[in-house]
């Protein structure tokens, strides 16, 4: 069976095997931290929200990733519906928070994919996809079995399980997650998960283990590694001291890759918290930044006056592009 650029195949019974282990978290869901023990398969709802079928809200050449994640061709990238962490100011609310979306069969984000690798996209970009990892395996094993070839990319929130994770050992090329919080009280504030930052740090080392460094190819374009992406609150909301100081006792500084960044703006119930009702200051930005650079951190930054709305999405607007045909 073909595989993305991991350098390794599985075979047939492994990616039966995977699935059926997929299955078997998802019959008493345990896919993610949350652990809230219903039937997935049966369509029975926990903390997510999601039912016992992919639902997603839009598939398109994305062009405002990372440098070497999306590139000249843009990134492949699936957005799917619901979240596991439900956050008070997620730019994407209408997908986490309001269900936007459709459901998907497993072909059809199969042949969805292959089109996106038609287009020129340089990997597929799975944004949120844990809460829906049973019917994501078909789909991959599905789209490579097509001939999908180009780089797997899993953008997640940074909250996962290692359970779940192992799952998609020589599957997944890129990780790309968040460490959103540094410190237990902000996590709970706003994310609803007082366990995250020990989750988080767990998670990353996974990952970490699993792809290795981040590595480019001769067009800097990525193929294979980890790159975290920090947010930046306000009032120093993200804990970010606190995050580097991890990152700094944990792993050698040359192994790690970071997105720093500032897009942060004040969406759905942010407004209800004082401390982060607003925009980042370029102060703020520039103390984070700090930290990771002190640290000698490699990274990607972004530059506030170059940033407006449009680095928010409106999902509403904003469907799958229609399959080009073979």
């Amino acid at each position: 069976m073909t595989r993305s650029p991991s350098y390794t195949f599985l075979s047939e019974a492994d990616w039966d095997d995977r699935i059926r282990l997929a299955d078997s978290l998802a019959s008493s869901c345990t896919l993610c931290p949350r652990a809230c023990g219903v039937n997935r398969l049966n369509g029975e709802i926990g903390f997510c929200k999601a039912p016992g079928n992919l639902v997603i809200s839009s598939i398109f050449p994305h062009h405002g990733e990372e440098p070497p994640i999306s590139g000249s061709g843009g990134s492949g990238t699936v957005f799917f519906t619901y979240c596991t962490l439900q956050c008070v100011f997620c730019q994407n609310f209408q997908l986490s928070h309001q269900a936007e979306g459709r459901a998907y069969s497993s072909r059809e984000l199969a042949e969805a994919m292959m089109d996106l690798q038609r287009r020129g996209c340089h990997n597929i970009n799975l944004v949120t996809p844990t809460h829906f990892l049973p019917w994501v395996l078909r789909a991959l094993k599905e789209a490579f079995g097509l001939g999908l070839s180009i780089p797997i990319v899993h953008n997640n929130g940074g909250y996962e399980t290692v359970e779940s994770l192992a799952l998609l050992s020589d599957i997944v090329d890129i990780y790309l997650p968040d460490m959103k919080y540094g410190r237990t009280e902000e996590a709970k504030r706003y994310s609803h998960a007082a366990d995250y930052v020990e989750v988080n740090q767990k998670a990353v080392r996974a990952m970490l283990r699993q792809v290795g460094p981040l590595r480019l190819d001769k067009n800097n374009i990525a193929c294979r590694g980890l790159c975290i992406r920090h947010l930046v609150l306000p009032s120093g909301g993200a804990g970010s001291e606190r995050v580097v100081d991890f990152l700094m006792k944990a792993f050698d500084p040359l192994d790690l890759t970071v997105s720093l960044m500032a897009q942060y703006r004040p969406l759905f119930h942010a407004a209800e918290f004082p401390e982060i009702s607003r925009t980042i200051e370029a102060r703020e930005y520039d103390d984070a930044r700090s930290l990771f650079e002190h640290a000698d951190i490699a990274g990607f930054y972004q530059e506030l006056p170059r940033l407006d709305e449009r680095f928010c999405i409106d999902f509403k607007k904003r469907k799958s592009q229609p399959l080009t045909g073979d």
